[in-house]
């Protein structure tokens, strides 16, 4: 019976290696328990909840440390969203009913909507809150 926890073990870490998020591996850890456990009972019930109880205890027990070590997922803003969080100035009014309005950005001239739906006159300062579509949403500095 060892020989298919050592072939579970494996299994696992090629999961592993695939899916990059440190969760298999701990099955991996149980399976290779599990497979020691085959040395000394041949009871496969036994040796499943050996499995099943290391694999847990070792998810969940080291689950805030890996957390730490990991890198976290930033999103890293990129292109056209690179703006967001940046300040612009309006170069033509923004008319929350007509929906129109512009602003420029690090030289750049965008359509704007303003984000309370409030009327933003020129030369305001804003600060860009997200994009939507291809128009920026704002908001006065003031």
């Amino acid at each position: 019976m060892w020989q298919v926890w050592l072939i579970l073990a494996g299994i696992f870490l090629i999961i592993e290696i695939i899916n990059f998020g440190f969760l298999i591996f701990w099955f991996s850890i149980g399976a290779l328990v599990a497979m020691v456990s085959s040395f000394f009972t041949g009871n496969i019930i036994v040796q499943t909840t050996i499995f099943l109880v290391v694999s847990t205890l070792l998810l969940f027990l080291t689950k805030p440390f890996v957390d730490k070590m990991l890198p976290k997922d930033k999103i890293i803003k990129t292109n056209a969203y690179s703006i967001e969080g940046k300040i612009g100035k309006v170069i033509s009014d923004i008319e929350p009913i007509e929906g129109k309005g512009q602003v420029k950005i690090s030289g750049e001239v965008w359509s704007a909507k303003s984000s309370g739906d409030i009327y933003i006159s020129k030369d305001t300062e804003v600060l860009i809150e997200k994009i939507d579509g291809v128009k920026v949403i704002v908001k006065p500095l003031v």
